[in-house]
């Protein structure tokens, strides 16, 4: 196989991060923009040992599960990497993409893998959305999403993943910074300062954020652009503007230091009947029907009788804790971002929750802390980023010996590499149940249900 080789093939399913998977000669060749039947020329655009990757030249025949009529730029975006396919078969794919990787990578046989959950709504359901600032083809200035594996802007007027709201205060700031004159940051240089537009809509209460992130100590004639986000018809309630200085060069979505601009520095929302108060650094679910679904499908794998003591590792500002507390005699949070343990201790307060009490620090510091005090978990709740589990963190849970741990995962590869552990230190894998939280991309969380050998 060399580069630049020419081959016809048939797409046989879709790999993790959502390039279809065929093979030529033996080798596996990962094809991006593919659909499972798709029958198709490549091109061989890169061959590394073992495996290599392609580019379609013609395609012959399209798949019955292809769609084309979802967005008009999916194809170079890298917001939607599923948009091509149909939902139904969607879901089907996502199954797959866990099962293989507890069979690949954690070394389970017959995957206990359920069907994954539908989400209710497989367009406009993003309640958070990041536009970078770039420039259009003609120089003009724009926002968007980054193509696939690059910082190239694809400009948008419109991301059917978000609300129309979202794209509407895109525009607001746009206007902002072509009639201020603000420059736009440049990754090579560190100079400029737009960066990007950060928006939060709460569903159940109706409220707006939006956040303005510059490499700047201040904006200019920050009251312009309260006036024209202000100004823009939305069946939500602008309640926080803020300017979020971010002046490192990486590649982080927002910097640490935020300036209140219009209303307050938080949003809230209310989900499964409790309110929750969001700040801008908040982790929270960017789907909120189907993240109902998701924490009452976790608790139903705890299957709490209103006895037990609940860890929660990871928290964030405390959804699942506090969904959990209804069902508990006592909850721990612990999480390692100060802005979300305030928060989570504020969600407590305001839904007059008594019997849950939140930690801050780093699982990995604070579970082995608990551990060595002597406190025994029933359940343990675990909601890692997609870097998983730390390995102390892991052995603390070993250590604590609870009954269940309910893992809740947004990579099936970390939860396949953690899983593994704890069904190599006396637990099994009994259940997992993918959730799309995420229509349209390759991305796929997950609830699984490890208990204690007996």
């Amino acid at each position: 196989m060399e580069k630049g080789a020419r081959a016809l093939v048939t797409i046989e399913s879709v790999a993790a991060g959502g390039s279809g998977v065929c093979h030529v000669d033996g080798m596996t060749v990962f094809v991006p923009q593919t659909c499972p039947e798709d029958q198709a020329e490549i091109r061989i655009d890169r061959v590394k040992s073992g495996c290599a990757f392609g580019t379609v030249t013609k395609l012959l025949e399209a798949s019955p599960f292809r769609r084309i009529d979802f967005c008009p730029v999916s194809d170079r975006c890298g917001g939607c990497d599923l948009a091509h396919i149909s939902y139904e078969k969607q879901l089907t794919i996502k199954r797959q993409i866990v099962v293989d990787a507890l069979e690949r990578i954690g070394g389970f046989t017959d995957a206990p893998v359920c069907e994954t959950l539908a989400s209710p709504r497989s367009m406009r359901y993003r309640n958070k959305m990041v536009f970078p600032f770039g420039r259009d083809a003609d120089g003009a200035l724009a926002g968007g999403f980054y193509a696939p594996s690059s910082h190239s802007l694809v400009p948008l007027t419109d991301c059917k993943q978000g609300d129309e709201t979202v794209s509407r205060y895109l525009a607001a700031a746009i206007e902002y910074l072509q009639e201020t004159g603000t420059s736009l940051y440049d990754e090579l240089t560190h100079r400029g300062a737009a960066r990007r537009l950060f928006v939060r809509l709460a569903e159940g209460t109706k409220e707006a954020m939006v956040v303005m992130t510059a490499n700047a100590k201040k904006l200019k004639q920050p009251e312009l652009l309260v006036e024209k986000l202000l100004s823009v018809p939305s069946p939500y309630t602008l309640t926080s503007i803020l300017f979020n200085r971010h002046t490192k060069a990486d590649n982080l979505l927002l910097g640490k230091e935020n300036k209140v601009l219009y209303g307050r520095d938080y949003i809230e929302d209310i989900l499964g009947g409790l309110r929750f108060r969001i700040a801008a650094h908040s982790f929270y679910q960017i789907n909120a029907p189907q993240t109902e679904n998701l924490y009452n499908t976790a608790l139903s794998l705890a299957d709490l009788s209103g006895h037990e003591t609940v860890l929660d590792l990871y928290c964030g500002i405390g959804t699942i804790s506090l969904f959990a507390a209804g069902q508990a005699k006592r909850v721990i949070g612990v999480e390692i971002v100060p802005s979300a343990i305030e928060n989570a201790k504020e969600n407590a307060m305001r839904n007059n929750i008594k019997n849950a009490e939140f930690i801050l620090g780093s699982a990995e510091t604070i579970a082995p802390q608990l551990a060595e005090k002597g406190i025994r978990p029933d359940v343990i709740c675990i909601d890692p980023p997609r870097k998983g589990a730390d390995a102390m963190a892991l052995d603390a849970i070993i250590k604590m010996a609870p009954e269940k741990v309910v893992y809740v995962s947004c990579n099936p590869a970390t939860l396949a590499r953690d899983a593994k552990y704890l069904c190599a230190n006396g637990y099994s894998l009994i259940k997992s149940i993918p959730t799309d939280m995420f229509p349209n991309t390759s991305h796929i969380e997950c609830c699984a249900l490890l208990c204690r050998n007996r």
